[in-house]
């Protein structure tokens, strides 16, 4: 795997994945994850880190990872490379101190040059796959919040966004769009009677930047280049 290092030192590592890449299995796919690059890569990981138990049971290893991103997402993704460094960074996730950026294209025409979602999102009631931010929803409740800022826009067909997420639910810049009648372009699971727009083969979002203190006060921030198909689309957006 061709994983690309955005920043390294004794207790982090930065990395872009790629967009197509899982962060660590799922007990369905079967093909190589991100975690199992980390585990080749940095084999004293092992010793870092909390497994997770699947929905079949299956007890899967996540090596450093703190927090992760969609399959189809591409962009920032922090590990930690040592159990104090873990703790450390898990707990700024816990108390919203870690700065995420992401940029999206979305369907229609956002109207408001920025905004706040707020929105709580829970267990859909109709695929046990989703998440839902609007009424209906199974289960707990738990906040979400998303800011966003319009960086563009095609007509009426695609708005291309900034967006900084103050939570970290599952799908949750994903389950708020959709919330706002604005799903990410290419979302199978959030838009699946859409067509596919700009060139984009593939979930419309990237995690752009990354910015957090670490325990000796220094900061800690990386930023990942725009992938061709992110590139692409911005370009038709700039010459619309």
């Amino acid at each position: 795997m061709n994983i690309p290092i955005l920043f390294e030192n004794n207790e982090y590592l930065i990395v872009n994945k790629p967009a197509g890449l899982l962060v660590h299995p799922d007990g369905h796919a079967t093909e190589p994850a991100l975690s199992d690059w980390l585990a080749e890569k940095y084999p004293a990981l092992s010793e870092v880190g909390e497994p997770q138990r699947l929905a079949n049971g299956e007890v899967v290893a996540r090596p450093g990872i703190v927090h992760r991103l969609d399959r189809d997402t591409s962009g920032v993704l922090v590990v930690a490379k040592t159990p104090a460094a873990f703790s450390y960074l898990k707990e700024r996730f816990a108390g919203r101190e870690v700065e995420k950026h992401y940029d999206a294209f979305v369907y229609g025409r956002v109207k408001d040059e920025e905004g706040r979602i707020d929105r709580p999102i829970a267990r859909s009631r109709s695929d046990f796959r989703r998440w839902s931010a609007q009424r209906g929803a199974r289960g707990q409740a738990r906040p979400a919040v998303t800011d966003y800022h319009v960086r563009g826009r095609l007509g009426a067909e695609a708005t291309f966004l900034e967006l900084e997420p103050h939570t970290g639910r599952t799908h949750q810049i994903r389950v708020h769009l959709k919330a706002i009648n604005h799903p990410v372009v290419c979302d199978a699971l959030y838009a699946p009677n859409h067509q596919p727009l700009l060139g984009f083969d593939r979930l419309a979002l990237h995690a752009r930047s990354i910015r957090f203190t670490d325990a000796a006060g220094q900061e800690i921030a990386a930023q990942a280049p725009y992938p061709a198909d992110f590139q692409a689309a911005i370009a038709k957006i700039a010459d619309a």
